[in-house]
């Protein structure tokens, strides 16, 4: 048995895991936390966002967001060695969904908007501007993670009904 065969299937719950924790996240996000945020001031909105920006910078989130890829990015690589495998399409196709979705998004989709919003004066008329378009941008790049998020939950998931050999 290779080493790969010993730690399949703590690195396919790791991915699914991971993968549904980040989608919960970010679901928490776009369906409460930014609309609470939008209801309020500019400025309150933009100080409270400007502050949730610098704090997610903590290693259990940094865990909980790059854990899956890294993970996933494995999975990737085994897949392409035991294309055999039983789930292995899942776990290739997984790992896509969750870097590109996940992490290709956040660095071209939201990052420049968090980028943006952090040099800008809360009270200033240009805040109140950048604020009303950040809103809306930065909540539809994080729908798109939080689809890809699922998905690549439910991919890593599905790998694991495909290997118990369950009937359909």
């Amino acid at each position: 048995m290779d080493l790969f065969q010993t730690f399949r299937l703590p690195l396919v719950l790791c991915a699914a895991v991971g993968s549904a924790l980040s989608a919960g996240i970010f679901f928490a996000f776009s369906t409460f936390v930014m609309q609470a945020l939008g209801q309020q001031t500019p400025a309150s909105g933009i100080a409270a966002m400007q502050s949730i920006n610098i704090t997610v910078i903590n290693p259990w989130f940094m865990a909980a967001f790059f854990g899956p890829a890294v993970v996933g990015v494995v999975l990737a690589i085994a897949a392409l060695g035991h294309f055999y495998q039983p789930g292995a399409i899942y776990w290739l196709v997984g790992a896509m969904v969750y870097v590109i979705g996940t992490i290709g998004v956040t660095v071209a989709g939201n990052i420049p908007l968090n980028d943006a919003l952090a040099v800008v004066n809360p009270s200033s008329a240009e805040g109140a501007r950048l604020w009303a378009r950040y809103l809306s941008d930065w909540t539809f790049w994080n729908h798109v993670r939080t689809v890809a998020a699922f998905i690549a939950a439910a991919l890593f998931t599905l790998s694991l009904y495909q290997r118990t050999g369950l009937p359909n």
